[in-house]
Parts: structure tokens; sequence; C-alpha cells
């Protein structure tokens, strides 16, 4: 894992540098000339985008963090396509933190999105100046060159992009305006973007030599394990005794975690010669609190808090205001309405938060992996730590689905090795992984709808939640629609109310639940507020085509008209749910307690959309029981750089969406998250898996995302399917027997 930092770039230009031992860097950004000297050892460094080694090996610089879903993978086809260096020649270097990639995150499915033209035209600078550079060199017209998997070939001869590396050669720079002239390939051209290539991390991982954030390890460093407090968030230690820990192996001595920061609070860490020992000695630890103004807070009073807001409308953002909402609902023939609500969703990824640290000469050196890198830059500099003193080691991450776009876990660390003076491995066990994490917001979505002669005429939306971005990362809200600059919003909590249904008034609004915001700090949490936004805009679409005697296939595509906003999008998420229902079987015949359900959603925010629908076919048992017999998803995501690689996202993201849907739910009393293994906590198992059938729908449209739309399509596929099987309507996440048989 290296770190790519050196003073003095700027992203006016785009430089293809040579080095003379060997190696050629490209990237945006000017290379001091001081840098380009000190080359040595057959690489020189930093470059944004990629290196070219003397032996052909093309090393591409990857800042989105690898957590399973092969993102350095992809990206490397979207450059090596252009580049024409040839896919056996490809390796990749996760980046730790470099400010000329601008920000750094990995979450939204944004990965390909964000970076799919920047990559694209730095494999097309970079080949059109090594094609000059050989024509210098052989001699003849560059326009005479050709290049095919990293050779050169021409009037004057051949040569290889190995060849000038090691040559040393002198390259073109190209301006901001050359590079948005580029012309990239057709798509008819392609040779690696499309193609299902091998990911580049599997081999190492399945070889055990792929390095996460677990396996870290520094000399002399030691060990700490945290004693989490009673509840959630605002307790403070008030004494520790640690003698029955004195006489234990390995313990050295405990640290009382004092984080300005507030990104955890009431923390003691046990320090010791290994993990096993840190364990055992924070076990052993007597810690007395004062646990502060959440000790009595429970789930029910978030979700009471959820609807006062609504009702009361005291606080409310206006996020929609289309047409005029109030008096179309007051024209119409009937009002509709339903109140939804999700539950309590922890993250678990299976490799629990880490971090080590070693503060050396003043310099902070993080060893962790993480989704944030920026937000990890901010923070430990907030510690008083000036940024060329921060140097993020990036390592692979076992699972991350939002959870480690949070950094309270580095900054533990870090607070701990400065206190302590030595490496620190600070480990959090799965019991506090579970009880300290940051979890998705419990929402509640209140949905009225006007029927006019019939149709829908009116939308109304109104949803309570806490805001992770809040707390997390302010910078990313915004002001809403009143005109009041103070009145700012988190979209990630709203995303997906704003639909592509062809409704002339429509209005949203949305709230910030201060109990919740406080007692249960909110994270992003894969596929974030569409998750409960789609699972209400899906669900209320079949109960008001049932209102309506409508057909809820056919009510969809009606609404789905591409007018006005919705043009060009709402056509493509039509396509796609024509061609789930017809794979499904949707209209055919079914066996007596069988139903499909269908959801058809845009799944991100309306500036990234990905046109995806599923269908769920469930079976019916006695007492409210039921089985998902099988999901069909399709989406639409544009062009497909990887279509094995989307495929498998696609699945990982309904079985998400499917195990929240129908099994998880934390139990949150007196201030603290009760469910701290798998033992209570149960996401899906292996048994729990419906039949799938996963497909794209292939365009050649700029890419969207696919890591996050499956997860915002099924829980209101099951939800309609159970209503169409058995008349049960069910509101809430998640679905369980009992609520159906309920409902029934």
């Amino acid at each position: 894992m290296t770190i790519h930092k050196t003073a003095g770039m700027t992203r006016r230009g785009f430089l293809v540098a040579s080095g003379a031992a060997g190696a050629i860097t490209m990237g945006y950004g000017l290379i001091p000339a001081s840098a380009q000297a000190a080359a040595h050892g057959g690489m020189l460094s930093p470059s944004m985008h990629f290196d070219i080694m003397s032996d052909g090996k093309v090393l591409v610089h990857v800042s989105k963090a690898e957590m399973g879903q092969h993102v350095g993978t992809a990206l490397s086809q979207v450059l090596a396509e252009e580049l024409d260096c040839g896919w056996d020649n490809i390796a990749i270097d996760y980046v730790g933190f470099d400010p000329r990639f601008g920000l750094h995150i990995t979450g939204g499915s944004w990965s390909v999105n964000w970076t799919f033209d920047a990559l694209s035209r730095a494999g097309a600078a970079g080949r059109i100046a090594l094609i000059e550079a050989a024509a210098q060199k052989l001699g003849g017209d560059a326009a005479g060159y050709s290049v095919k998997d990293g050779t050169i070939t021409g009037p004057g001869g051949s040569v290889t992009y190995g060849e000038l590396a090691a040559e040393g050669v002198t390259l073109r720079t190209f301006t901001e305006d050359e590079m948005k002239a580029l012309t990239l390939k057709p798509a008819s051209d392609r040779r690696i973007v499309g193609e299902s290539v091998a990911a580049l991390d599997i081999p190492d991982k399945v070889r055990g030599k792929a390095i996460f954030g677990m396996d870290a390890s520094l000399p002399g460093m030691v060990y700490a394990v945290p004693v989490p407090a009673p509840v959630r968030y605002g307790a403070k230690v008030t004494s520790v005794d640690d003698s029955a820990a004195q006489g234990m192996p390995g313990y050295e001595r405990h640290v009382v975690v004092t984080d300005p920061l507030g990104t955890q609070t009431g923390f003691v860490m046990a320090i010791a010669d290994s993990y096993w020992n840190a364990s055992q000695a924070a076990a052993a630890l007597k810690v007395e609190y004062d646990l502060g103004a959440n000790a009595g807070v429970s789930l029910k009073d978030v979700k009471a808090e959820n609807m006062r807001l609504i009702d009361t409308e005291s606080d409310t953002r206006l996020v929609v205001s289309d047409g005029d909402t109030a008096s179309a609902l007051e024209d119409a023939d009937t009002v509709q309405e339903a109140i939804y609500e999700t539950s309590l969703n922890i993250h678990a990824p299976m490799e629990p938060m880490n971090c080590t640290v070693e503060i050396r000469d003043g310099v902070y050196e993080i060893h962790a992996g993480n989704q944030f890198q920026t937000l990890v830059m901010g923070l430990v500099g907030a510690l008083g730590v000036e940024p060329d003193k921060i140097r993020i080691h990036q390592y692979l991450l076992g699972g991350g689905f939002g959870r480690r776009l949070d950094c309270d876990y580095i900054v533990q660390a870090c607070l701990t090795a400065r206190e302590v003076g030595k490496p620190v491995k600070m480990v959090y066990p799965r019991e506090v992984d579970m009880q300290m994490d940051f979890t998705r917001p419990v929402a509640t979505i209140k949905v009225r709808a006007g029927l006019k002669d019939g149709k829908v005429n009116a939308w109304h939306t109104s949803s309570a939640s806490s805001w992770a971005s809040a707390r997390q990362a302010p910078a990313f809200m915004g002001p809403d629609l009143s005109g009041d600059e103070t009145k700012k919003y988190d979209g990630f909590a709203v995303n997906g109310a704003d639909h592509w249904y062809g409704i002339v008034n429509q209005t949203v609004l949305l709230s910030q639940n201060g109990v919740s915001q406080n007692a249960l700090p909110p994270g992003h949490l894969r596929a974030v507020g569409p998750g409960w936004q789609w699972f209400a805009v899906e669900s209320f679409v079949d109960e008001i085509a049932a209102q309506t005697g409508q057909d809820p296939l056919e009510m969809r595509l009606s609404l789905l008209d591409g007018k006005g906003k919705n043009a060009g999008g709402a056509e493509r998420l039509a396509n796609v749910l024509r061609q789930v229902a017809e794979r499904a079987g949707y209209g055919g015949d079914l066996p007596d307690g069988t139903g499909i359900g269908l959801a058809a959603v845009a799944s991100q925010e309306r500036g990234s959309p990905s046109w995806t629908a599923c269908a769920a076919r469930v079976k019916m048992g006695e007492d409210g029981a039921f089985t998902v017999e099988k999901l069909t998803l399709g989406t639409d995501i544009g062009t497909v750089v990887n279509p094995d690689g989307v495929l498998a996202q696609l699945s990982g993201s309904a079985l998400w969406g499917f195990s929240i849907a129908t099994l998880e739910e934390a139990t949150f009393e007196d201030g603290g998250i009760k469910d701290v293994n798998f033992d209570t906590y149960t996401p899906a198992r292996m048994w729990d898996i419906p039949e799938m059938e996963v497909f794209t729908v292939p365009t050649d449209n700029y890419p969207t995302g696919c890591g996050e739309p499956g997860t915002t399509a099924v829980a209101p596929a099951i939800a309609n399917a159970i209503a169409a099987a058995s008349g049960a309507r069910v509101r809430s996440l998640p679905i369980t027997p009992d609520k159906v048989k309920a409902a029934m």
C-alpha cells in the first residue's frame, strides 16, 4: 500500500512525465522537477492514475476502497481500455490519501460513475503521448503508428511501453481543454470494458496473501481493546478500578479515552501485549459512569418522536414542491394515506473495526481499511495534527456496507497511541462493534395521495429520522426549497422520495429526529435513504392500485410517462420493469397462496440513478408464515464495465435487501443497543436464501452504480407479493410472520 503525496501539484494540466530510472508516471497535476530527479529504483512516485514500469507492467493507483466489490478491477479496466496496455500487464495500488484525487470516498455506488470519464481520458492521453514518443524515437509521423497491448508499431518499427519507460523519454503535457477534446473509443471498439475479466484481488485472497487492516503488525506494538459504556452515546467515565486486571498475563495499563471530537464516548482501553490478553483485561476492568441524558431512551421513544414531528410539521424541510399539492388534495375525490416504518439495523461487517497507529517523529502512521479517507484526514487533523504529519496506509476491507465511512475507530486508535507512547493496534471485539455501531436511522414515512377520476393527482410525503450527514459530514447537506439558507437538510435521509412517477402535484417534507440523533447516532448503511423511502413509495403504489382496481404493473407503466423532469429516466425504468415482470411470469397462473409483487426504483439520489426493478414470488404458509421463493432483479446501469462483477454486486445487494426486509432487527432499550452478536441479531443464513435471477439491460449510456440498487427494490417487492397472495399489508420492516398474521 503506497502513499503518494507531493506538495506543489495542481490540477491545471495533465502531465505524462518520465523518469530516468525506468518508469513512466501519468496523472493530473504537475510533478516538480525535484521529485523527478529523486526517482530511483525503477519507479517515479507520486503519480495520480498510473505508472508504467520498465517490464511493461502498469500500476494503477486506485483511490477507492476494496471491500469485496472488486472496484480496483473495474477501474483498471476503464483505464486499460484507452491506454491499450494489455490486461495481463495490470497491477493495482490502493492509495491511502492523495489530495489530487479530490474527495476520497467509497459509497453511494459512485466509484465507476464518478471516475469513468477521468480514467478513460487519462488512458487515452497516455496512449497518445507514448505513440508520439515512439514516433520521435523510431522516425516518421505519429499518425502512422498504432498500439495494441502495450506494443507500438509503425513505419519505423516497434517499441513497447516498457522499453520506453526503461530508456527514459520526454513526453508531452495536455491542457484541460486538450483533455476534454480527446476522442474516446466507441463502445463497438472496446476490448476490455464490457468483458468479465477475473477480479485482480481474488488470487491473493484465495491464497491467504491479501492484507486486511486486521493483519497490520508493527514492531513493538501493543494491543488495545475498548470497554464500552452501557449506553450508546453520551456517557462519561467517572472512575476505573483495574485491580482485577493487574495480575493478568500481558496487561500493561488502561487508558480513559477523552475524545474531543465526540466520535465515541465513555471508552476505556485495556492495553496488553496481545489481543487475547487485552480482551481478558478489558473484561476485568470495573468502570463507573455518568450515563448522561440518553440513559432512558428506547426505540419506542424514537418512533414516537418521528410521529410527533410528522404530525406537527413543527420543524420540516421542504425537499420537493411541484405544482399545488394542497389544493389538489382538497379537490381529490378520495385521499389515501399510509404510514411506513423501518426498525434498527446494524452493519456488522465480518472484519470488526480496527486500526493500528504509530506516532513517529510527530507523524501519525495510520494502518486501516476505510471508506472515507478525506474524513480521516479531517478528523485526525482536528486533533491538532498537521496534514503533512498524517499518513494513511489503506488496507483491504473485510466488509464495509457504510460502516467504514465513519472514522471513530481511527480516532480512538490515534488518541490511545498518543497516550501510550507506543505503536497501538486497537480492535473492537464483535460485541463492541455492534453495540457501538452507527446504525441505519429508524425512519417513519407518511404518504398521502389524492385520487381524482381514478388517477393519482397529488402526492405528499412527510418523513422523519435522524440524519447521518448532520453528524458525520455536514458539508454534504444543502438548503431546502423554503428560501431560508439556514434550513439545510440531509439528502441521504430523503433520496428516493422524489420518485420518477408522473404526478404533477407533489410535496416532500423531511424532519430531523433529535432524540434519535443524540441517543442513537446514525450512519450510512448500504442503500441509505432509498432503503426506507422506496419501501414506502413502492408499497404505496400497490396500495393505490388495489384501491382503484388497477393492475400494479399497468399502473406503474402509466405513471412512468417520462414527462417534465422525469424525461429519459422514467422510460428506462419502465423498460427494466417490463423485462423483470416478463421474466418473473407476472400475470400468469400461480398456485393458491402464491403471489408476485413488483417494485421499480431509481435506487440512488436523483442525480445518479440506477434503473432497477424487482419481482418477488412469495408462498404463504399458516399463521402468517411465508417463504420468498424467488427474486427476479434487473437493472439498467448504462455501460457495464465488468458483467460478472455487476451481477455479483446485484446479487449481493439483493440479498442484503432481503435480509433487512425479512430478518434483521436490533433492540434498543435504556439508551443501549442490546443485540451484540449474531445469536440475537440474525441476518440471513445460507438456508434462508431464495432462488435468484439477476440481469442487466445493456446500453451504451454513461455508467451508473451497481453496489446498492438491488437493496432498495427487494423489501417493497416482498411486501407487495405478500399482499397479493394473502391480502395482508405489512408496513413496517422487517416483515415477520407475526406482522403478516396481524395484518390478515
